[in-house]
């Protein structure tokens, strides 16, 4: 058996808007979005990152028992989306630019790595860091 990660997933309040931050804070193009706007992706690679609206999250989850909303004013949930790049401090400024808040600027970590963190308008929070370094 052979798997992949192919989706993450977000719930969220407004996948237009959702959509729109994604694409203009990270230049990653819009996938799709339905024509109910309950449904959107960006393409980032080789993982398509979507948002569901909440109504249809309930829709699909009442039965289990729901699910926790995002909000924004509120500490972020314990997962991140991490987006590599080489230049952090530009990639933090256009998504604070586009709607985020800086939750952590960027700080160079022991490993050799330069970490930001930042919430989206939505309240998930986003990891910006450069590649790893190779060794």
């Amino acid at each position: 058996m052979t798997v992949s990660l192919g989706y993450v997933s977000f719930y969220v309040s407004d996948v237009p808007a959702a959509v729109r931050f994604y694409t203009h804070a990270f230049g990653f193009a819009r996938r799709l979005l339905t024509p109910e706007e309950d449904y959107g992706e960006v393409d980032t690679g080789a993982t398509v990152l979507s948002f569901v609206s909440n109504d249809l999250a309930e829709t699909n989850l009442a039965a289990a028992g729901g699910f926790t909303r995002l909000d924004a004013s509120a500490p972020p949930a314990g997962a991140t989306i991490s987006l590599i790049t080489h230049d952090v401090p530009a990639a933090l400024a256009a998504a604070v630019d586009a709607g985020g808040r800086v939750y952590t600027g960027p700080v160079d970590k022991p490993w050799g790595q330069t970490v930001a963190y930042l919430i989206d308008p939505h309240g998930i929070l986003v990891e910006i860091a450069t590649p790893l370094p190779e060794g």
